[in-house]
């Protein structure tokens, strides 16, 4: 099944409750635990919003960061992970220089897979403005953006009708807003759509095409 990389941008806000100094973090939102780093690449878990990791160090051409959670280790995108320098939250990719980050490296002996964030065939674009771009400005001491309850109908019907999957550069969560690349699916009886992305079936408010609910 052939798949595309695509951009994505964010909607709402970013923010962190708890701070951590050094290399520890929480995560901004539910995020993905992936086997390595990128959006093709396993789903070994979820780290909740709020929820501390330790980053073992960031790549140094993208956002994905290597880290533990609850005695997994894994990739998870920096961009939604924040630490404390000097009393103030920063997300961890973007300041990584600032929080004194190691830089690391992935090596994938499979080529044909993804690698260092990557696809086979190379990225698409960028993410557009990026989530801290989108996120200047906002009020820390708040998760970014909660999931709206799609209800239980919407959710069966998703996971029943998988579709063509695509893939956008970073990390789909909450509150992200999907390119217009991307088809949505409609929802008999319901007024959401959907979608699969980066791996994940995501619930849609086709208005602003912002993702409202990600079935695990």
């Amino acid at each position: 099944m052939k798949t595309q990389i695509l951009t994505m941008t964010l909607i709402g806000t970013m923010g962190a409750g708890a701070a951590f100094a050094e290399t520890s973090a929480t995560a901004v939102t539910d995020l993905n635990l992936r086997a390595g780093p990128g959006p093709q690449q396993n789903i070994v878990g979820v780290i909740p919003a709020e929820g501390a990791v330790n980053v073992h160090g960031c790549l140094a051409e993208n956002a994905w960061c290597k880290v533990s959670f609850d005695g997994v280790e894994g990739w998870a995108y920096g961009d939604y992970l924040s630490a404390s320098l000097d009393g103030e939250q920063l997300m961890i990719a973007p300041n990584r220089d600032q929080i004194e980050v190691t830089t690391v490296t992935y090596e994938d002996n499979n080529a044909d897979d993804v690698a260092a964030g990557g696809a086979a065939g190379g990225l698409i674009g960028a993410i557009a403005g990026g989530p801290v771009g989108a996120a200047a400005g906002a009020v820390v001491g708040g998760a970014l953006g909660g999931a709206s309850d799609p209800g239980e109908e919407t959710i069966v019907y998703v996971r029943e009708n998988p579709v063509e999957p695509v893939y956008l550069e970073g990390e789909v969560v909450t509150g992200v807003q999907l390119p217009v690349a991307v088809t949505l699916t409609t929802v008999p009886t319901s007024e959401y759509r959907y979608a699969y992305v980066n791996g994940v079936p995501v619930v849609v408010d086709p208005a602003e095409r912002r993702v409202v609910y990600i079935v695990r």
